[in-house]
């Protein structure tokens, strides 16, 4: 425990006397790229909005942040959608989880280890550092650059799935905007600082690089994504174990924050995501070794019902529910299969009864709305689908296709134009969103729709303008 209190205060000298000093950009100029850069990703429909993952993350990441010291940024949190074992800060202090990772690791400890590295290259101004030390890239195009890379692995590129983030840019472009060895170094010193005043493990950070090589470290050709990302990888499990290797918890750490069960997160994101002819083996063996795991059966559960094998994953549900009755996770994703089995009126049952769950509540309404409507009750459905619009948050972009539903089952059209519009143009298919809402714009009689209408036209033509500038631009 001494040698890792000694360690840990000659980090802090360290830090405190040998800061970062060389940055190519501004603070202000900083936070014009990364609005630009988050903008561009938004723009791509590569961010998953899932409450349950989002919310586990939020709360491990803001626990590492409110031990920092006044920053210049706000520090904001964001799951990809890409099933490779990354995580990445970009400009202006963003940081970025690959849902890959989540399955990857088992703990929150390993999970804060990660966020707390990333924090530490946002604290450290890593990226403004290797913005600096590429002198050729312009930083007006800087975030489309970065953002193609992102773009292209989350659709499923073998070629950009190695360059994702900053760590690798395409071909030519690798050593532009890399960490260095020295970043990667005071990244990890600054995790182990954070968190020790957090009540998470110090250990995590060091789990989790293990974790993740003895997973997918194949050879040179298949080295994960975040190693290559993140250079000097045996150097920093050394590193890493000498600082760590007499460490205890002090007596009087602090509890850390609100806990999840980490599993059930870890197997809802397989579950709902992850490809389920990898993963329905591996959970079927696991259960036999561990047939009470309700976890196992929860994530085998949501794969079956992506399957033809719905009755399975019904069956699945079921058992995770008899031996968890309460839990919210497992209640709406087995009233969402419920509905993709035709049997609606057991779903709204199912759904009725966490409606005012604080974290769940809106997707209980939300998929309650879609059994009203299957069932004939399209006054509650549309009243339900309006409750869940009204409160704007992300994810719900079908929410506008079933109130279009709703309008052309009551044969008002100019409304139904203007849904499908607003849908096409959550989910950036600007082309069907023109054409709807501008059809929606030519019968329609309310005045205040009206101008909804035409504001979310001017928004979709004021975008393609801009594209086609940066376009040109670059």
């Amino acid at each position: 425990m001494r040698r890792f209190k000694q360690a840990v205060s000659l980090i802090l000298v360290i830090v405190l006397l040998f800061p970062a000093t060389s940055f190519a950009i501004s603070i202000p100029d900083e936070l014009k790229l990364g609005k630009e850069y988050l903008q561009l990703i938004k723009n791509k429909g590569v961010i998953l909005h899932d409450p349950v993952a989002q919310k586990m993350i939020d709360i491990v990441g803001n626990a590492i942040v409110k031990q920092l010291s006044p920053q210049p940024f706000h520090f904001d949190f964001f799951m990809i959608n890409d099933d490779t074992f990354n995580a990445f800060a970009t400009p202006a202090a963003n940081i970025f989880v690959h849902r890959g990772l989540i399955a990857a690791l088992d703990n929150m400890d390993e999970l804060a280890g990660i966020l707390a590295h990333e924090i530490g290259h946002a604290v450290g101004r890593h990226v403004s550092q290797s913005i600096d030390r590429s002198k050729v890239v312009a930083v007006g195009s800087l975030a489309g650059m970065l953002a193609g890379v992102l773009v292209g692995a989350a659709a499923g590129s073998s070629e950009a799935a190695q360059a994702m983030t900053i760590g690798s840019m395409a071909a030519g472009q690798s050593a532009m905007l890399t960490y260095t060895r020295e970043n990667e170094t005071e990244a990890d010193q600054k995790a182990v600082l954070f968190l020790e005043k957090t009540g998470y493990s110090p250990r995590g950070i060091l789990d989790s690089l293990l974790k993740i090589r003895q997973t997918d470290y194949q050879g040179i050709e298949n080295i994960p994504d975040y190693f290559k990302t993140h250079p000097g990888t045996t150097a920093r499990v050394s590193h890493l174990s000498g600082i760590l290797a007499d460490y205890k918890p002090a007596l009087n750490k602090p509890a850390p924050p609100e806990n999840f069960d980490y599993n059930m997160v870890k197997y809802r994101v397989i579950g709902l995501y992850s490809d389920p002819d990898t993963y329905i083996p591996k959970i079927e063996i696991a259960l036999q070794n561990d047939p009470d795991n309700v976890a196992l059966h929860y994530g085998l559960g949501l794969l079956y019902g992506r399957t033809t094998r719905m009755n399975e994953g019904i069956e699945q549900l079921n058992k995770a529910l008899a031996k968890d009755p309460f839990e919210s996770m497992i209640l709406l994703e087995l009233g969402r299969l419920y509905i993709r089995n035709t049997e609606y009126s057991r779903a709204i049952t199912i759904l009725d009864s966490m409606a005012d769950d604080p974290l769940l509540g809106d997707w209980a309404v939300f998929n309650r709305s879609v059994a009203q409507i299957e069932n004939g009750n399209l006054s509650a459905a549309q009243k339900g689908l309006e409750h869940v619009l009204g409160n704007g948050k992300p994810g719900f972009e079908k929410a506008n296709y079933h109130m279009a539903e709703i309008m052309s089952r009551q044969s008002k059209q100019a409304l139904s134009n203007y849904y499908l519009g607003v849908y096409y143009a959550r989910i950036h298919d600007e082309q069907n969103a023109v054409r709807q809402l501008e059809r929606a714009l030519d019968t329609l009689d309310d005045e205040k729709m009206r101008e909804k209408a035409q504001n979310e036209l001017e928004n979709l033509k004021g975008k393609g303008k801009k594209g086609a500038h940066q376009d040109n631009r670059m």
